[in-house]
């Protein structure tokens, strides 16, 4: 089981390539929660409409990926991965190439780094979400379901044969198509008198049975350590903690802050603690969210975390940690 160190990972996606060119570019690629927001600003869609990090499970019920966003509309579901990549992006058989030029000045050096076809992977993901949602008792028609892939920075570049692909989105394209889920008030009219399997759009009745399922699909919980870094994964639980994941949504962690203090603990023959308050799901009052329990714990405990695209537990020091946000 490997310790906390080399572990960290950015909550916004990213790959070698992107981050090895991030520095040679004057323009910041958005993070996801960023581009997130300039979604729901550009297509005006509600927020029980657009979804974020949905982990849909396959035919058997493995939850490994994520679809970054999916946007409900009637016209149809779309799913969307987004990529920050920098540089020329072209397609070689089964896999795709990213290549970035790093300039120095004295010479200049060429990275190419080689991706599994992300157009492949969005594919296979749309239609494990068809399934789902067949298998939870809503069916919907494959040809209502979209996959799309956006490409965040006006640094990628796609060769000519991509280009050509309406499921990809160029950096120049992004606006214009989050835009056009705008709908007018003569469309919203004629959806809600159009019979569905006359429109070929999703019926209002369809959209909310969607938005049943979608709102119980679990997304990746999150641990924000005290250094700002975060890291998304899967919570696996705490020597010292027992808690209700169907009652609590938010762990807090409080250490003593000083090193002194500590010090102190120490030559009293006391372990040094972390206090750890548990508040409860979806409660939201006036003076905050309510607490469910609270527990003292060593600062030395680990508590077990399986950080995204690891094939390993990280066993992360409680008194590195702020917090943990645990999905449904």
């Amino acid at each position: 089981m490997p310790q906390l160190g080399s572990l960290f990972t950015q909550f916004h996606l990213s790959s070698k390539a992107s981050e090895s060119a991030r520095s040679q570019s004057p323009h910041q690629t958005p993070s996801l929660p960023e581009f997130l927001q300039h979604v729901r600003k550009l297509t005006g869609l509600r927020r029980e409409d657009v979804y974020c990090n949905l982990r849909i499970p396959d035919q058997f019920q493995n939850t490994k990926d994520d679809i970054n966003i999916v946007i409900l509309t009637g016209q149809g579901i779309f799913c969307i991965d987004v990529k920050p990549w920098r540089g020329t992006v072209s397609a070689h058989n089964q896999n795709w190439h990213v290549q970035v030029k790093e300039e120095d000045q004295n010479f200049t050096n060429t990275c190419i780094e080689q991706i599994e076809d992300p157009l492949k992977v969005i594919m296979t993901k749309t239609v494990n979400l068809c399934g789902h949602l067949k298998r939870s008792g809503v069916s919907v028609r494959q040809s209502l379901f979209f996959p799309r892939v956006l490409f965040l920075s006006p640094d990628c570049e796609l060769d000519e044969e991509l280009r050509k692909r309406r499921e990809l989105v160029s950096h120049s394209q992004i606006d214009d198509f989050l835009r056009s889920f705008r709908e007018g008030y003569m469309a919203w009219i004629s959806d809600a008198l159009t019979p569905s399997w006359l429109s070929g759009h999703l019926s209002y009745k369809q959209m909310e049975s969607v938005r049943e399922v979608l709102r119980r699909v679990g997304t990746w919980d999150l641990v924000r350590l005290h250094c700002g870094e975060q890291l998304k994964g899967d919570y696996r639980g705490c020597q010292y903690i027992a808690l209700n994941r169907q009652e609590t949504d938010t762990l807090e962690f409080s250490r003593v802050k000083t090193l002194s203090a500590d010090s102190l603990w120490a030559l009293l023959g006391h372990a040094p603690q972390v206090t750890v308050k548990m508040y409860k799901r979806g409660s939201q009052g006036w003076l905050g969210k309510s607490l469910n329990a609270t527990t003292t714990i060593p600062s030395n405990t680990f508590v077990i975390f399986r950080i995204s695209g690891e094939e390993a537990d990280a066993k992360i020091p409680a008194n590195t940690i702020h917090s943990i946000t645990l999905s449904m």
